[in-house]
């Protein structure tokens, strides 16, 4: 069974509640997303660590209901 982005954006938010999260479906199946995960929480962290951290939002759902997600992960920029 696929996943929605909204779930995906969901899942994401829930774990990191100040999160700017864009997902695109990338084939228009519902298996294949991008995601851009901007967030404070990945401040000091290498980017192996923030996507674990993205990844472990997403509760076990990499490898099964959702297939493949390209992500992108950045801290905001300091004004």
């Amino acid at each position: 069974m696929a996943m929605q982005a909204v779930e995906i954006e969901r899942l994401i938010k829930a774990a990191l509640p100040d999160a700017e999260v864009e997902i695109k479906d990338l084939a228009g199946d519902g298996d294949h997303y991008s995601a851009n995960v901007v967030s404070a929480a990945f401040r000091g962290k290498s980017r192996v660590q923030q996507h674990q951290i993205v990844y472990a939002a997403l509760k076990g759902q990499m490898g099964g209901a959702l297939h493949a997600l390209a992500l992108q992960t950045s801290v905001p920029a300091v004004s």
